[in-house]
């Protein structure tokens, strides 16, 4: 096993190269979002029981209008906070496929790619002063992919929260074992 970072670990074996990067925080930036999204929950949670005793009028209806954005933006939290807290994106080259997951206590869709239809891997063209990529790259969302490809015509990024020469090292090995599967292949 080697470590790239304190994040990122590769496990490359005969048949195989395995990369593991973990989407944990440092801990003041953990504490700050597990606060925001305790905060965010208390203050939906006084709103309903608001909106409960409230009569029906126009300031119900405005309310719950606001309720309603509330729980979309409460789901987009909690996700993030357990994304944080227990989330890995996996990635393996093995038998032609290379797979992606995004794993949660272990379960999560898994995509795989044939070996043979991957073009253009390399890092993202990213424009750091967008404001697009700012909003991509905070630690209160899930995003900030750093790596591409292209497969049968669509384009795949990923590579989250990874830092700019965290993926350089990994767009390395990432070529390095996919060349040698398709020898292999």
């Amino acid at each position: 096993m080697e470590y790239l970072s304190e994040r990122v670990s590769v496990d490359r074996g005969k048949d195989r190269t395995s990369v593991v990067i973990t989407a944990r925080l440092p801990k003041s930036r953990e504490t700050l979002l597990v606060s925001w999204a305790v905060a965010w929950t208390l203050v939906g949670a006084y709103m309903i029981w608001e909106v409960s005793r409230m009569p029906a009028g126009e300031l119900r209806q405005y309310l719950l209008i606001f309720l309603a954005f509330w729980t979309y933006f409460e789901v987009k939290v909690l996700k993030a906070v357990v994304w944080r807290l227990k989330g890995f994106e996996l990635w393996r080259i093995k038998d032609g496929t290379l797979t992606l997951k995004d794993s949660l206590w272990g379960f999560g869709k898994a995509r795989e790619y044939f070996v043979d239809n991957i073009a253009r891997l390399g890092l993202l063209n990213i424009d750091e002063r967008s404001w697009k990529w700012q909003l991509n790259e905070s630690f209160w969302v899930i995003g900030g992919e750093r790596l591409g490809f292209e497969h049968l015509g669509k384009k795949i990024a990923f590579g989250k929260g990874l830092t700019e020469e965290e993926a350089r090292q990994l767009l390395k090995v990432l070529q390095q074992a996919l060349k040698q599967e398709r020898r292999a292949g």
